[in-house]
């Protein structure tokens, strides 16, 4: 018999006992601590998330600098901090809730604005998330299933992604693992402190992206509701207790924001009538479900059409579906294999969690209909990782409980090669050798899997590590793919696009060293420089070098205004912000398209000296948030009612800086 982990957890029924350990004697503990296997499995694998995430972090700069100014912002005043307003005078708030960018602000205030000070935090929490879910299922699975699910979380290509980028979804991805490991000690103790804990790091998951946090809530609830360590009656409590933990902590932030009258906080992004309730509900709620049959903005859809298959398309499948056809079979296999143990056994409360997180979060992510990036699909990699991992292990076990028992793994092996050779496909210029190489592992691998019996551990063991070997070479090459680029601009994907330059070899067939894009525009952003407002149209900016002739002017005619100047767009707010390091206040939101600045608000600040110059439409790319053509089309709309562009160019003075014409309203008439 070969053994995947021998004298560390009896697979079917989990962690062994204390009183069957070895008594706890000082020698014993010091040589734990000296060679104990997990720790150095823990460390190994806390070590390779470091490196992926770490490593050449700052090639992606400010990444999306849309929530890069956000952060800007809330190092430099406590109100924009705590309400999430792009700029530091809180005139608007970004489209999302607060969390993310108030963690990215206390790390520029304590280290000064750079894409470091941006990054660093995204990327702690990357391996913090790589190193909760290896202490999970080490409780669930063991330290072998553990240190695979490590692995292949590690490895994820939208995992590298987004582990190194500051868009909202490292702190979600990380607070959903946390609430995790809060119900599964629930689980295993009974006890409800734990359920505080997953429930508090459910709110802070709605408070980091409103309800896409929510979505392990249903497993939890499941995998407590059944195999908890507790009475029925405590059982159903602790729901409860998980339940009012999750609304009160979501809803503290957003009942706050309710309260605050209008005038004392900024205007709500991407609602349509200054709410919160109404952008949780509508923009960020049911327009990214339902799309536009919710009657709200849905937003713009990077993820192909909705069907239950959308996860394996080519938008979404290089960033995901690596593993999806082991997990699967993982999940099926791991009920079927634990469903005569006890009711508490912690393997199969395992399972629950992390099939209930797939399944749910799965469906969601198929079938929404609304506004959907490629990136959305990192909250699925958790679970899928850790089904991998216990799958992996569990299959292993069952080959040699069965004579032919070998044959389900064999079988995972197949499929996930099989995939892994359909998505390597997608992209023939990216190293391509390694398709076939996949196959030719992928056989192998399985058909020693499928054998009865092996001659002696040592071949066991190069057998499970070829077919390691062959379901996870396909992830690991696309994560390095994408560390190796630059990542920028709002629209991200991982892994080779296309004609890519081979991270081996050094040689490109065709794409530049950048990627990424600002809303609806066309190549993103070059690292450490300005998006161009539109390319050339009137009361745009053209050019880098224009856009650096326009921050210095602004910065030394600002005189005492708030704002260095209004633009209508959230973009091109965002990347003068970042060059000037002042507040640029956007009258447009996101989308260029939001009504926040009404005529009378602007007399009010042109008045009282607060704003001085003003650009008229124009952002940075084609469409806004909509593509070509949405929200504002070309330039991205006048972000605020047409009175307000016809009195700013009707009584502003014109003035032309490089390529950019801007409007003073200093002196003019408001009465």
């Amino acid at each position: 018999m070969t053994s995947l982990s021998p004298g560390i957890t009896d697979q079917r029924h989990g962690p062994q006992p204390a009183a069957l350990r070895e008594p706890a004697t000082l020698a014993s503990r010091v040589r734990s601590a000296v060679i104990d296997r997990s720790t150095l499995a823990m460390g190994g694998v806390g070590a390779l998330a470091a490196v992926l995430y770490l490593w050449n972090l700052t090639i992606n700069g400010f990444a999306n600098t849309y929530y890069s100014a956000a952060a800007l912002a809330a190092s430099q005043s406590w109100s924009a901090w705590f309400f999430g307003a792009l700029d530091a005078g809180s005139f608007i708030t970004v489209d999302k809730p607060p969390l993310s960018t108030m963690l990215m602000g206390l790390s520029v205030r304590l280290f000064g604005l750079s894409s470091w000070s941006i990054l660093l935090p995204e990327a702690l929490l990357g391996v913090g998330s790589v190193l909760l879910l290896f202490a999970v299922v080490r409780r669930q699975f063991g330290t072998a299933a553990a240190t695979i699910a490590g692995i292949a979380l590690a490895v994820t290509p939208v995992a590298a992604l987004m582990f190194r980028f500051n868009n909202p979804e490292a702190l979600l991805t990380f607070l959903l693992v946390l609430s995790a490991a809060g119900a599964q000690r629930a689980i295993e103790s009974g006890r409800h402190r734990w359920l505080v804990l997953a429930g508090v790091a459910t709110g802070l998951a709605f408070l980091t992206k409103y309800f896409q946090g929510f979505l392990v809530g249903p497993a939890i609830v499941l995998a407590y509701g059944v195999a908890a360590n507790a009475s029925a009656r405590r059982r159903v409590a602790g729901v409860v207790v998980f339940g009012v933990t999750t609304l009160v902590t979501a809803g503290a932030w957003v009942a706050a924001v309710v309260l605050t009258p209008a005038d004392l906080r900024p205007y709500i992004g991407g609602s349509t009538t200054n709410s919160v309730l109404d952008l949780i509900f509508g923009y960020d709620g049911l327009g990214r479900l339902l799309g536009a049959s919710s009657g709200s903005n849905a937003g713009a859809n990077f993820s192909g059409a909705a069907g239950l298959l959308r996860l394996f398309n080519a938008e979404l499948g290089g960033n995901i579906a690596w593993l999806l056809p082991f997990s699967v079979i993982a999940l099926v296999a791991g009920l079927a294999l634990t469903a005569r143990a006890r009711r508490t056994d912690l393997a199969r409360a395992g399972y629950l969690l992390w099939g209930g997180w797939l399944v749910v979060s799965g469906l969601v992510l198929s079938l929404m209909s609304g506004g959907s990036h490629q990136y959305y699909t990192v909250v699925l990699a958790p679970a899928v990782a850790a089904l991998t991992g216990a799958g992996f292990v569990a299959l292993w076990g069952l080959r040699d409980r069965f004579r032919f028992g070998g044959l389900a793994l064999a079988g995972a092996i197949l499929a996930t090669t099989a995939l892994s050779y359909l998505l390597l496909s997608r992209s023939p210029d990216y190293l391509p050798w390694l398709a076939p190489m996949v196959v030719a592992v992928g056989l192998g691998s399985a058909a020693f899997a499928a054998v009865p019996e092996l001659p002696g551990r040592r071949i066991g063991l190069a057998v499970a590590g070829l077919g390691l070997v062959a379901i996870l070479a396909g992830p690991a090459a696309f994560t390095l793919q994408t560390i190796t680029m630059s990542q920028q601009g709002s629209i991200v994907t991982a892994g080779p696009t296309g004609s890519t330059t081979d991270f081996l070899s050094g040689t490109s067939s065709g794409m530049g060293g950048g990627r990424g894009t600002a809303p609806g525009g066309q190549g993103g952003t070059p690292r450490g420089s300005s998006a161009t407002f539109g390319g050339g149209q009137p009361g745009t900016m053209a050019s880098s070098s224009s856009s650096g002739a326009l921050a210095e002017y602004l910065v030394a005619n600002r005189g005492g205004a708030t704002w260095v100047v209004a633009v209508s767009s959230a973009q091109s707010a965002a990347d003068l912000e970042l060059e000037t390091g002042l507040p640029v206040m956007s009258t447009g939101g996101w989308s260029g398209s939001d009504n926040a600045l009404t005529l009378a608000g602007l007399k009010s600040m042109v008045s009282s000296g607060t704003l001085r110059y003003f650009i008229v439409g124009g952002q940075g790319g084609q469409g806004g948030q909509g593509g070509m053509g949405g929200p504002g089309g070309m330039g991205g709309g006048q972000g605020g009612s047409s009175d307000v562009t016809a009195w700013v160019t009707a009584n502003g003075t014109a003035i032309t800086v490089g390529a950019t014409t801007l409007y003073d309203l200093s002196g003019v008439a408001t009465s």
